[in-house]
C-alpha cells in the first residue's frame, strides 16, 4: 500500500521533449556532427545527457562540451517550451486531499525543475522536490532518490514515471513503481523491467492511488 508518491517530471508531470531534443540538436550542430532524425532525439527525454550524448556521436572527451552547448540554448529557450500535460493539476490535487505526501525526484538539474514547477503552479503540491546538480554528482534517477531518501522520511513510497530509467532507479531501493504511457519511455518496456502496472491517462493514475487508499482503510476498519 502506497502512502506516499514520488513523481518524475520529464515526459510524468509536463511535456518537456521539444525544448530538450531541440536544445540536443543545437549542441551536436555547435559540434559539426549532423543529426537529421528528431524522432530517435526522443530518447534524450528522461536519462542524463551524460549517457545520452555518446549515443548520438559525440565522442566521450567531448560529452562535457555537448553538455555546455545544451544549456546554452535550454537554459535561456528549451526550458520554457514545455507544457503540463492536462489534468496533471486535477490529479495532483485529489491525491494531495485524499492524504499522500508527494514529491518530484528528476535527473533535470533542481534549479531548472524549480523553474518548471513554479512557472506551472505546480510546486505547492509537493513536500519536497530533488533534482540532479549541474555536475555529474548527482545526475542518475538513483542517485537523486538517493538525495530524496536521505532528506526526506517517505512512508511506504511507489514512484510514478515514464521510462526504465525510473523503473531502475526505483528498483534500487525496492521502491514499486508506476509507469505512465503518455511520457517518452516505452509501456512494454517498463514493465519487462520490473514496473507495477501501467496508466494511459490522468482518470487511470488517480485511481490507482485513491483505490489502493480506500483500501487500506477498508482493512483498518477491519481490524
Amino acid at each position: 500500500m502506497a502512502k506516499s508518491i514520488i513523481f518524475d517530471l520529464d515526459g510524468t508531470l509536463t511535456d518537456s521533449g521539444p525544448g530538450i531534443m531541440r536544445s540536443v540538436k543545437y549542441a551536436l550542430d555547435q559540434m559539426g556532427i549532423d543529426f537529421d532524425d528528431m524522432t530517435k532525439l526522443r530518447s534524450c527525454v528522461g536519462p542524463p545527457l551524460s549517457q545520452s550524448f555518446p549515443h548520438l556521436g559525440v565522442p566521450e572527451d567531448r560529452v562535457e562540451e555537448a553538455i555546455d552547448h545544451f544549456r546554452e540554448r535550454y537554459i535561456s529557450i528549451g526550458v520554457d517550451e514545455n507544457e503540463p500535460y492536462e489534468g496533471i493539476h486535477e490529479a495532483l490535487e485529489a491525491l494531495k486531499e485524499a492524504g499522500f505526501p508527494l514529491y518530484v525526484a528528476t535527473s533535470k538539474p533542481e534549479l531548472m525543475a524549480d523553474h518548471v514547477l513554479r512557472r506551472f503552479k505546480l510546486t505547492g503540491y509537493f513536500t519536497g522536490i530533488c533534482g540532479a546538480t549541474m555536475s555529474t554528482e548527482r545526475e542518475t534517477k538513483h542517485d537523486v532518490l538517493a538525495y530524496l531518501l536521505d532528506t526526506y522520511q517517505l512512508e511506504d513510497p511507489v514512484m510514478v514515471g515514464d521510462t526504465i530509467y525510473d523503473v531502475d532507479g526505483a528498483a534500487v531501493f525496492n521502491i514499486p513503481c508506476l509507469g505512465v504511457k503518455w511520457g517518452y519511455g516505452s509501456g512494454p518496456d517498463m514493465l519487462d523491467h520490473g514496473a507495477q502496472a501501467l496508466v494511459s491517462d490522468m482518470e487511470e493514475l488517480k485511481a490507482y492511488f485513491l483505490d489502493m487508499g480506500r483500501k487500506e482503510n477498508s482493512q483498518t476498519k477491519d481490524e
